[in-house]
């Protein structure tokens, strides 16, 4: 299973809604819905062309960063999850129009 599913499709690391970035980084501190975060790795391809060749390992990203402290997934700064759903659709230019998804308000 891929580790992040990603509806971006602006994104210069989505590669057939699969991330190839050599890690991603969810951000959004005080979230309290999945709207709050962030993926901080977006590049808009526009600006930076392509970038699938995940160069730190093989296929597709595997590195999941996490500073949603009020995650139930994160743990010490890393998601839990076997995989996330990066979502923002197709005329996303700036990362916090994108989300994760997979997001879930601790308590």
């Amino acid at each position: 299973m891929d580790k992040i599913n990603c509806n971006v499709v602006s994104c210069s690391h989505n590669k057939k809604q699969v991330c190839y970035a050599n890690c991603v980084d969810i951000v959004g501190p005080s979230a309290q819905k999945h709207s709050d975060t962030s993926c901080s790795s977006f590049l808009d391809k526009s600006h930076y062309s392509r970038l699938t060749n995940n160069v730190l390992s093989e296929g597709s990203c595997d590195c999941l960063q996490c500073s949603v402290e009020s995650c139930t997934y994160n743990s010490n700064h890393l998601c839990t999850l076997e995989s996330i759903q990066v979502s923002g659709g197709e005329n996303v230019d700036y990362y916090t129009h994108t989300a994760c998804s997979s997001f879930k308000l601790e308590g």
